[in-house]
């Protein structure tokens, strides 16, 4: 009879810890371990996100963005009710300002009904009132069971349905490369290297230099972002109840300034985007040469920055002036004209950029015999995460012949 397969996962992030949970739910009598290699979980993207559990709005129908995100929330959904962790279903408003805003929404608004996003409607400019008293537009369309949630909170949650399935979370440990063995796969970190049957890489802001040891081609390259986002003053917090977002445009990359409530009250403007000085720096001060080099020789970033001027100029005017920030978001709250700003949260994105400058939107999960990789999973990643994990593990257990493989080992 076939040994337990020995499993490991580099990456705490949500998804990393997702699949890791997925596995030991799986395979009964695996081992598992996760790989991190700070000295917390959740500690990059997954702790720097805005917590919105995005209900499936924008997503090509049929794509795995969208398949993942529906079965996502869902299963987030259900998850966080049965550990008792904050779920607060406040909704969001999509509002047109012109009349060609106006004509994207109704495209959008066709997008959500083909994804079967629960509620979704359109309303005209007097309806949004009825939402949000203190927003303004020519028409808006409303999700009412877009949520916010605590990601890391949730994180961390899994990981103590990892342990406590006995699985291991070593933490402060880096993996360096992957080494595909004639069968299954040695993890490198410092401490030298351990072999396991299945790897599965989800390395966000690192995931092509992982990827590229495994032999997998250096596109997509990621290109770090950082956004940096802003809390309101407790004077004006109440003018928003839920989340307000603009129509996005398609000769922009990225959405631009949108209002967020957050799972603990406050309410955050932004983020904005621009280049960071490296993949995991949250402060101007913070440069890694490596890092800059990497997209500074990389064609594709060049292709994609003459193509985006008109944006980097609209995103960099947010970046050095408060005032402009709040414009922005003045555009839809008229009334927040004169309210303080301090800054929140800054997170850096992990955008998977191909070599002719395009940005790579779906999610790619890559798999390598013995290896599964994540290679790009941008938002709606952590809504969709345990369903990202459902996917993973099936599609790294296809073609085996795995002992022990069973559902309900860990409730859903």
């Amino acid at each position: 009879m076939s040994k337990p397969l020995r499993c490991a996962v580099v990456g705490g992030g949500i998804i990393g810890v997702a699949v890791a949970r997925e596995l030991i739910n799986q395979l009964e009598g695996a081992s598992v371990t996760v790989y991190e290699k700070e000295e917390k979980l959740a500690y990059h993207q997954t702790g720097h996100n805005s917590g919105v559990v995005h209900a499936g709005l924008y997503y090509e129908p049929g794509g795995l963005k969208a398949t993942l995100c529906r079965r996502g929330v869902d299963l987030l959904k259900e998850y966080c009710a049965a550990k008792k962790l904050p779920y607060d279903q406040c909704g969001k408003l999509v509002i047109a300002q012109t009349a060609e805003e106006s004509r994207r929404l109704d495209d959008i608004f066709v997008r959500a009904q083909a994804n079967r996003v629960p509620g979704a409607a359109m309303l005209s400019s007097d309806e949004i009132k009825d939402v949000e008293p203190n927003a303004v537009g020519l028409s808006a369309l409303h999700s009412p069971e877009t949520a916010i949630v605590d990601y890391a909170a949730v994180t961390n949650a899994l990981a103590d349905d990892v342990r406590q399935a006995g699985g291991q979370i070593r933490l402060g440990q880096e993996v360096s490369s992957l080494e595909q063995q004639g069968q299954g796969v040695v993890v490198h970190t410092r401490d030298g290297g351990e072999h396991y049957d299945l790897v599965v890489a989800c390395t966000g802001l690192q995931s092509d230099r992982l990827a590229a040891s495994t032999g997998e081609p250096s596109t997509p390259r990621i290109v770090p972002f950082f956004g940096q986002y802003f809390l309101l003053g407790p004077e004006a917090r109440n003018q928003v109840k839920g989340l307000i977002y603009p129509v996005p445009d398609p000769q922009h990359p990225f959405l631009g300034v949108h209002l967020t409530k957050r799972i603990d009250g406050e309410m955050m403007l932004g983020p904005n985007a621009f280049i960071s000085f490296g993949r995991e720096s949250y402060s101007w001060k913070d440069v890694n040469v490596r890092d800059v080099l990497d997209y500074a020789l990389f064609p594709g970033f060049w292709k994609f920055a003459g193509k985006n001027l008109p944006s980097a100029a609209r995103e960099f005017q947010t970046v050095i002036s408060k005032r402009k920030f709040i414009g922005e978001a003045m555009r839809f709250v008229p009334s927040l004209k004169g309210a303080s700003i301090v800054p929140g949260t800054r997170g850096v994105r992990a955008q998977a950029m191909n070599g002719d400058g395009s940005l790579v939107d779906d999610f790619v999960i890559a798999r390598r015999r013995d290896v599964v990789l994540v290679r790009n999973a941008p938002s709606p990643g952590a809504t969709s995460s345990l369903a990202i994990a459902e996917y993973i593990v099936n599609q790294a257990l296809e073609g085996r012949d795995v002992p022990g493989r069973a559902k309900g080992q860990l409730p859903h």
